[in-house]
């Protein structure tokens, strides 16, 4: 088994190990992972078991043979970090303007002769 989805298996072996279905109830990992047992393990293993199904699918999905399945602790929207979109309706430009240039340097007139020069107020 590729390296990609060995941590997310590990991870669900675990939390299936310590839910009540396998603790309490005393059946087996695999039956508790099938309906109508599944209904009735917490919700982590219930996302892991998905996270573990779109692994195992993502490896065999053409879009992502050559990338492979990105690792799970990349995830932005775990770690708490908004995502970076590059231009998402506002200014393109900061405050600042381009080459450091301030609010105020933008304000330029094409003189006579060519050459550019700051907007007389």
């Amino acid at each position: 088994m590729p390296s990609s989805c060995k941590d997310i298996r590990a991870a669900l072996a675990t939390c299936l190990q310590n839910s009540d279905c396998v603790l309490k109830e005393r059946n087996a990992a695999v039956d508790c992972l099938r309906p109508p047992l599944v209904d009735s393990l917490p919700t982590r293993c219930q996302q892991l078991k998905q996270g573990y199904g779109q692994c195992k699918r993502g490896m065999i999905d053409m879009r992502k043979r050559f990338r492979g399945n990105q690792p799970i602790a990349v995830s932005k929207e775990i770690e708490g970090e908004k995502g970076g979109q590059l231009y998402g309706g506002g200014r393109a430009v900061g405050e600042t303007g381009i080459g450091g240039a301030g609010k105020g340097d933008l304000d330029l007139v094409e003189g006579a002769d060519g050459e550019w020069r700051k907007r007389e107020s």
